[in-house]
């Protein structure tokens, strides 16, 4: 079993930056890959970003890239969102996920953190 916190959440103006943190307890944490996803009002679940087991691989979503940035310390078992640029189509539920299988899918979901930009 995996357990996720999200937090770091909140209002911020376009233009601004969020930081999301979300916090591993169970397994081993470097063992598996992380993830975030998010959740606009209205709409399905999409990939936000995707980072390796070791920190040195990611990936991001086209509508993120250049803007997002994650990070993981395997020693403190968290993994971070670094968001700037943010912009009013940001807003969403922002939740942090877990691939402790090893495939396309994430298998441990957080409970979510809320961000709502303004314009």
């Amino acid at each position: 079993q995996v357990q996720l916190v999200e937090s770091g959440g909140g209002l911020v103006q376009a233009g601004g930056s969020l930081r999301l943190s979300c916090a591993a307890s169970g397994r081993t944490f470097s063992r598996y890959a992380m993830g975030w996803f998010r959740q606009a009002p209205g709409k399905e679940r999409e990939f936000v970003a995707r980072i390796s087991r070791s920190g040195s691989n990611s990936n991001y979503a086209d509508s993120v890239k250049g803007r997002f940035t994650i990070s993981r310390d395997n020693a403190k078992n968290t993994v971070d969102l670094q968001m700037n640029s943010l912009k009013p189509e940001d807003t969403a539920v922002y939740y942090c996920a877990a691939d402790t299988k090893g495939g396309a899918s994430f298998d441990y979901w957080g409970q979510g953190t809320q961000v709502t930009v303004s314009s």
